[in-house]
């Protein structure tokens, strides 16, 4: 097994900030109490030990002192004394003077031997319980302050990191409600705030009001724009009714009948990105409602009911979707044109060489066509504002076998159709 499919079984907060921070914390305070401990442990083990080798040796000179005087050697001391280790023994043998840590009688000894005549070794202990007790009471006393010290800076390194990692979240949360098109959405960090989380929260709410500005203008211009448009097409409508019969004549009422089209086209989207508009909700069987749209499209579309329903939705809105949706699959794709009822999922599909990759991608653009000079690029931009406007879902993918679709679901309760 990989390395890519191990990660893929671990679970998603262990790539958290919070956790990867607890686990570098906690290795470090390891790594660091293991290395104080070690050198703590060494330095105490060999000043206790010196201490008793100091002990041992100082009593191996007196002893040697009473061997040499004829005098009696006290218990536990003397010439090939039992229990003396192998190793100092044959050290003293070899004529020099050592210590070794051994046992004596079941207890924890110091022993220091030195050589004796013929062929022997002079030996002493002293006791060494106490320094073993005092060895194994530092390792404890190590091993619990270390511990205590971890968690203590676990706890308060988890409080920081937390922290941070809480402000970080409301920044991913603000910048998603932006991307969703909430402009009002600020971070609002608190000015004492200096750190970098700070200076991306910052960032972020700059970025959102200079959007907010640009796009506000955008909005006022298009709407102006297109207000004042009304006036003169209208002088340009009942001039062109004016005209004698004719091609010219013809030619003349038709674009002008596109440029009133364009123009109720913008103040929509203008209405649609102002966030103004209200929905007026009503109970429609939607197999009706789309064979309606079909037939008020005046083109060769093709309705099929896989599942009939009844939906709560604002027929007005839903029919500006189907439409925009009929008439972009018979003008960018190919027949046969396709609409399908499926419970609250309408789908429109074509047989044409299906959506450019930006839109499937980014989603439609105003005045964004590829592969053609008709139309504005509107229809889908409406599309897709009054799906958003119902609470509807409207996605765009091209078909393996070929074509565009369109897949509007509606939300809320359904009930079948009888």
């Amino acid at each position: 097994m990989n390395e890519m499919q191990r990660r893929a079984r671990l679970p998603a907060w262990t790539s958290t900030l919070t956790w990867k921070a607890a686990v570098f914390i906690t290795l470090m305070c390891c790594g660091l109490a293991a290395l104080l401990g070690c050198l703590v442990h060494g330095a105490m083990t060999r000043q206790t030990v010196g201490t008793a080798r100091e002990k041992a040796l100082l009593k191996l000179e007196r002893s040697i002192e009473a061997y040499e005087d004829g005098a009696r050697m006290p218990r536990g001391e003397g010439v090939d004394p039992s229990g003396l280790p192998p190793e100092l023994r044959a050290l003293a043998l070899a004529g020099k003077r050592g210590t070794a840590v051994g046992r004596h009688r079941g207890r924890p000894v110091m022993w220091a031997a030195a050589p004796a005549e013929h062929g022997s070794a002079i030996a002493v202990s002293v006791d060494f319980r106490g320094a073993e007790r005092t060895i194994v009471d530092l390792d404890r006393a190590i091993l619990g302050s270390s511990g205590l010290a971890i968690g203590v800076t676990l706890l308060v390194g988890a409080l920081g990191v937390t922290r941070i990692t809480r402000r970080l979240h409301v920044t991913a949360q603000v910048a998603r409600r932006i991307s969703a098109g909430d402009l009002d959405a600020r971070v609002g960090d608190r000015p004492r705030n200096k750190d970098e989380v700070a200076a991306v929260s910052r960032a972020l709410d700059t970025m959102a009001s200079s959007l907010q500005g640009k796009l506000e203008a955008e909005q006022r211009f298009t709407a102006d724009v297109a207000h004042e448009l009304r006036t003169p097409l209208t002088g340009l409508n009942a001039a062109a009714e004016l005209l004698p019969p004719g091609r010219p004549a013809e030619l003349v009422r038709d674009r002008v009948q596109a440029m009133r089209a364009l123009t109720e086209d913008l103040l929509e989207i203008s209405r649609l990105e102002t966030r103004s508009e209200r929905v007026e909700l009503d109970s429609y069987d939607l197999a009706d409602l789309a064979a309606r749209t079909i037939r008020a499209s005046g083109t060769d579309t093709a309705l099929t009911v896989l599942a009939p329903a009844r939906v709560e939705t604002d027929r007005r809105r839903l029919e500006r979707i189907l439409g925009n949706l009929v008439a972009n699959a018979h003008s960018h794709g190919a027949a046969p044109v396709t609409v399908t009822v499926d419970g609250p999922v309408l789908t429109v599909t074509d047989a044409g060489p299906g959506y450019p990759e930006y839109l499937i991608t980014t989603g439609p653009q105003r005045f964004r066509t590829e592969g053609t000079n008709k139309g504005h690029g509107l229809g889908l931009t409406i599309a897709v504002g009054q799906a958003r406007v119902l609470g509807a879902t409207l996605a765009f993918r091209n078909r393996a076998e070929g074509g565009a679709e369109a897949r509007v679901a509606l939300p809320g309760p359904t009930s079948p159709t009888p």
